[in-house]
């Protein structure tokens, strides 16, 4: 594995002709569902990129940046395991540097679930990971479905840009109790651990409530909502949306999914799932 530090040095890399380049944009302290997103590239391509860079662009000021868990020694000795050809690990000074001036939005998604809470958000996850295709040059992107809004609005920013890239989602990995790994669980103590999850129960029995004949959104997220807040979790929203544009819906069908976002203590924790599987 070639680990690469500097810009210039990346956009100099010449992939064989006709390699297949698949790419997986982290922000590094990798868990297992980054690394399934890795494996993913490595069966598909014939190249693997993976970046590591906790962009400062999309926290907010009261946000998390500083304390954002880190462990570069660890995320590219697994990087190694997993058979990554390159790992790009771009300084933020390089990124952005002074007088940087230009960011990518994608208008009427940003703004919806998480973004309305984060504020400008989604404008600085665009705008680095557009930054990275560019300067990676993929065929194919990775993202996990955990962050389904940020996978909905990435390929719909490579859609609506021309970008000569498929943007793939892949399966949430899962703990056992069913909580969704994510870098952010490491900030939970053993109390909040149990407490956290809960997401997944409102997840699953909404599936079943469906399952059982209901197709009331309303009554849906109302159960949803009661399972979190008997576990002290902390609302943010819980909505149904139609999984292929985004938008709230009132009664289920098949596109139906329940995205919810909720404070466990200080850690924001986010969840999904297909209502009819």
């Amino acid at each position: 594995m070639q680990v690469i530090r500097s810009i210039p040095q990346m956009l100099a890399v010449q992939y064989t002709p006709a390699a297949q380049v698949g790419f997986v944009p982290t922000m590094g302290y990798l868990h297992d569902g980054h690394l399934s997103l890795v494996d993913a590239a490595r069966r598909d391509c014939d190249v693997v990129v993976v970046s590591i860079f906790v962009n400062p662009a999309q926290f907010g000021p009261s946000e998390d940046l500083q304390s954002y868990p880190r462990d570069m020694d660890r995320d590219l000795s697994l990087l190694q395991k997993h058979h990554v050809d390159y790992a790009f690990l771009p300084d933020a000074e390089d990124m952005y540097p002074e007088g940087y001036a230009t960011w990518v939005e994608v208008s009427g998604l940003s703004d919806l679930l998480c973004g309305a809470s984060r504020p400008n958000h989604f404008k600085g996850v665009c705008t680095v990971v557009l930054k990275l295709i560019n300067i990676v040059h993929p065929h194919c992107m990775y993202m996990g479905e955990k962050d389904f809004q940020q996978y909905f609005i990435l390929r719909k920013m490579a859609e609506d840009l021309n970008l000569n890239l498929r943007v793939l989602s892949c399966p949430i990995i899962r703990e056992e109790d069913g909580l969704a790994k994510s870098s952010r669980n490491s900030y939970l103590d053993s109390q909040q651990r149990q407490q956290a999850s809960c997401l997944y129960q409102a997840l699953r029995n909404s599936r079943q409530m469906v399952k059982a004949g209901e197709c009331d959104a309303a009554k849906i997220i109302a159960a949803a909502e009661a399972i979190l807040i008997s576990n002290n979790a902390k609302v943010d929203y819980i909505q149904i949306v139609n999984s292929t544009n985004l938008m709230p819906v009132d009664s289920i069908d098949e596109n139906s999914r329940m995205l919810i976002a909720a404070w466990i203590g200080k850690p924001r924790l986010i969840d999904n799932m297909l209502l009819k599987a």
